[in-house]
């Protein structure tokens, strides 16, 4: 037996509720920007993110309300995701505070930073990956907000890099789940895909 819902008859929060705890894990985007007049640093973790575009190489994350990532990306057109690293929990979860407008999460949870090399908003000294993004576009959707950053520079830690790439048993990058679950990274699997050619009686010749 299934449960029915029904986003029509459901209130929006309720709803949002389910969502987030069946669209999991998800990555997080931990988004560091800079006020217009160059005076305050928001930091704010953002679990709607993903690749958009291999070239030019794009992401997007989606600010759900009016958040000051948003407001600061539209104003000076820049913005850095951060990796999430698991032995950053606290002070990620921490940064999605509801500072008042101007307070910079930075200061108030202490946070290093680091300068970027290409955009304004500087990098999470403690993070393993930086993507230095400008932005391509906005989308209003509803309540949210789509945001495309091309990326223009990428830098990785020396310390998680094995075989020229990212490992992601170094990374050991935080996930999302539902209600006020966190997600670590857990067993890996691993499998090639398995071309046409080799697959016996393909296409049921």
């Amino acid at each position: 037996m299934r449960i029915d819902f029904d986003p029509a008859q459901q209130d929006r929060n309720a709803f949002y509720r389910l969502l987030t705890s069946v669209v999991v894990p998800r990555p997080i985007a931990w988004v560091s920007t800079t006020d217009r007049d160059g005076v305050s640093d928001n930091l704010a973790p953002h679990s709607f993110f993903t690749v958009s575009c291999v070239s030019p190489p794009i992401v997007q994350f989606t600010s759900v309300g009016r958040k000051d990532s948003v407001r600061n990306v539209e104003e000076t057109g820049q913005f850095v995701v951060n990796l999430a690293p698991e032995h950053l929990f606290e002070q990620i979860n921490a940064t999605a505070t509801d500072f008042p407008h101007g307070v910079s999460e930075f200061d108030a949870v202490g946070i290093a930073r680091e300068p970027s090399a290409r955009v304004k908003p500087p990098r999470v000294a403690a993070s393993p990956v930086a993507l230095e993004c400008e932005l391509h576009s906005t989308l209003r959707l509803g309540d949210s907000t789509v945001v495309f950053g091309r990326v223009v520079y990428a830098v990785v830690s020396e310390a998680v890099m094995v075989d020229g790439l990212p490992d992601v048993h170094a990374l050991r990058p935080l996930t999302r789940l539902g209600k006020d679950e966190w997600g670590t990274l857990g067993e890996v699997l691993e499998i090639k895909r398995i071309p046409l050619a080799e697959w016996p009686n393909p296409l049921g010749r």
